[in-house]
């Protein structure tokens, strides 16, 4: 008893003397997503030394078009640590496997989240792929098939992470700090991925043949996470024990509630299928997870065959466009708010510009990177300075659907989300397909597909995408007038609905 009295003591004192809550609940969102997203990648740069190095890439190095360096890291690598002959094409189905089950259970996770909360939907789901994880070394050694089952499941976990996350964001952050909080959370992709890539490449360098050690430290952490999670985080203000009257007060002012819906409307299935501005965002976040699943997934693969790089240099290389985008993603959230508030821009066209420079400077980046040739500082320079344009896209179409709809944020995310993670399943394999040889020809022929996907979807989020909260939102109270005079101060949100909400200005 004196034990769970301190342990109570030490939880308030820590909620109420360090940070306002919702900060709290957006640094270890921060810690799910870069979590999640370690545990999801580090296969990428694992199976560059998990699998035997194909002999038949013999005749490479009489291309006209190889870069120097290929014969050299055939006959210095050490095959024999490599377990696994797995061919370009079963390595694509494994990598695209996680997306196979990811895709399904986003609409259920959001569905959840809305209805009983988020914490446990999001936490379970990165309890479970984190075991997953850790059961992936024995998977892999009883063949190809058992690895692409787990990677299966390891997607079914993780596809309630971002609708529950929105789910959650909806019951705890106010409008106006979408951009920063929004940015912090979903950037953790950034941080989880250089996490991922550097840290695998540490330990394949140094601890040579022991590549199941990548994937008991990020299960292990994914373990680690989940329990401090429990802990510390609740699905919304009413339920949160240590919660500061001062914050309370403040997310009933600019919320309009600090309690989720449990008498929310059934979902409107009909009016959000014939919704523009949702399928707008809908085919953006496709061309966005092309592009960036394209270079999360493979780049490690293009880092090693083509460009010839160590593996530990290919580890730090591989991340580094990443961490560039973090502090890009993190600068352009603050900015966003900034020209928010100062009611220099309307959310509609703030998304939009947002987005399209998250759309146009990575798909310049990997075109100019293709022809770049076997210049390797410059190579990793377009990268780099490529994916840094796409930290825009997380004040921008990321939080899109919390525009769009505050009361179904967790059902938009699993659907916007859900949709443009097929693009995770169809790069990887297509990649295995276009690339059998791993040629820089093969490889530019990948990229300009990426940059066409990009482009052409951007274009359609720029005519029928919109920022501000759709009629449907609450379809029991809510009339189309109100929502558009209300939406048009760009101050604050209706939740309820309700005309004396919005007379009174709560």
């Amino acid at each position: 008893m004196p034990q769970q009295q301190a342990t109570g003591k030490w939880k308030e004192t820590f909620a109420k003397g360090c940070l306002p809550q919702r900060y709290v609940l957006g640094l270890m969102g921060f810690f799910a997503v870069a979590n999640a997203y370690s545990m999801r990648s580090c296969l990428s740069l694992a199976i560059t030394e998990m699998v035997v190095v194909p002999k038949h890439k013999d005749h490479i190095v009489n291309d006209e078009y190889a870069c120097p360096g290929g014969d050299l890291i055939l006959r210095n690598h050490t095959n024999p640590d490599n377990e696994f002959d797995w061919d370009e094409k079963t390595q694509g189905l494994i990598l695209s496997a996680f997306y196979w089950g990811y895709v399904i259970t986003h609409i259920p996770g959001g569905l959840l989240a809305e209805r009983f909360g988020g914490k446990q939907t999001l936490g379970l789901g990165i309890l479970s792929t984190a075991l997953l994880t850790l059961l992936t070394p024995l998977a892999a050694r009883h063949g190809p098939n058992w690895m692409i089952a787990v990677r299966f499941l390891e997607g079914l976990g993780e596809g309630t992470t971002f609708p529950a996350l929105n789910a959650l964001l909806a019951q705890w952050v106010p409008p106006m700090e979408r951009g920063k909080l929004g940015s912090l959370v979903f950037a953790g992709n950034q941080i989880g991925t250089v996490v991922s890539s550097s840290l695998t490449g540490i330990l394949l360098k140094y601890w040579e043949g022991d590549w199941p050690d990548v994937f008991y430290l990020f299960g292990i952490l994914g373990v680690i996470w989940y329990v401090a999670w429990c802990f510390l985080c609740y699905s919304d203000p009413a339920s949160h024990p240590f919660i500061t009257t001062e914050e309370r007060e403040y997310l009933q002012e600019t919320l309009g509630c600090v309690k989720r819906r449990e008498n929310l409307a059934p979902t409107p299935w009909g009016k959000m299928a014939l919704s523009l501005p949702l399928w707008s965002l809908v085919i953006g976040q496709i061309g966005h997870d092309w592009g960036l699943f394209t270079i999360q997934t493979d780049l490690p693969k293009y880092m090693k065959s083509v460009m010839h790089f160590s593996i530990a240099q290919n580890g730090f290389l591989s991340a580094l466009p990443f961490l560039v985008m973090w502090f890009t993603a993190m600068g352009a959230g603050w900015l966003s708010d900034f020209l928010l508030i100062r009611k220099c821009l309307s959310v509609t066209a703030a998304r939009k510009i947002f987005t399209t420079i998250a759309s146009v400077g990575p798909g310049l980046g990997v075109i100019a990177a293709s022809y770049a040739g076997c210049d390797k500082i410059a190579v990793a320079t377009l990268f780099t300075v490529g994916m840094a344009f796409m930290g825009f896209f997380y004040p921008s179409l990321k939080v899109n659907a919390l525009d769009l709809s505050p009361n179904y944020a967790g059902t938009l995310m699993a659907i916007v989300n859900g949709i443009g993670a097929i693009s995770g399943i169809i790069t990887p394999a297509l990649i295995g397909y276009l690339t059998p040889n791993s040629t820089l020809l093969e490889w530019r022929l990948v990229f300009w597909i990426s940059f066409s996907v990009i482009i052409l979807t951007n274009i359609v989020y720029i005519i029928f995408g919109s920022g501000e909260v759709q009629p449907w939102n609450d379809p029991l109270n809510t009339t189309k007038e109100e929502t558009i005079a209300w939406n048009a101060n760009n101050d604050k949100v209706i939740i309820d609905g309700k005309e004396n909400e919005k007379e009174n200005g709560v």
